[in-house]
């Protein structure tokens, strides 16, 4: 199967840039909404879902209060990378969140109804 490219964009209806980042950059703010527990280590972050799962990633980029791109330690593709990437829309003041993620063809559709629940998730948090 061929791994793809997804780009993802969320509006968040947020004029606060630190309470964004902190939300996408820090273990704290991504146990809000990504994971159930997240230890960060440097440049290596664990990920925690339940009792059972958990997932290594490193941090391979990041501009502060703009993006942070994680790489699975796991994943076979080492060019493949999650990124959660924040924009300004100059107009209205308003963030948008974008998501950069890969993703088998056939699970594309499920890979989005993810995001969008992880998405939903951040703003129920963080009030946006």
């Amino acid at each position: 199967m061929n791994r793809e490219k997804i780009h993802l964009e969320y509006l968040l209806n947020a004029t606060s840039r630190n309470i964004i980042w902190s939300s996408i950059s820090t273990p704290t703010g991504l146990e809000d909404w990504f994971a159930d527990k997240v230890v960060s280590n440097d440049k290596v972050v664990s990920f925690y879902w339940g009792k059972t799962e958990k997932r290594e990633a490193e941090i391979i980029a990041i501009r502060a209060y703009s993006f942070i791109r994680f790489r699975w330690l796991d994943d076979e593709n080492e060019r493949e990378y999650f990124e959660l990437k924040m924009t300004n829309n100059e107009l209205t003041g308003d963030y948008v969140l974008e998501i950069t993620d890969f993703a088998e063809s056939d699970e594309i559709s499920d890979q989005k109804e993810l995001w969008d629940s992880q998405i939903d998730t951040l703003r129920r948090s963080c009030g946006f």
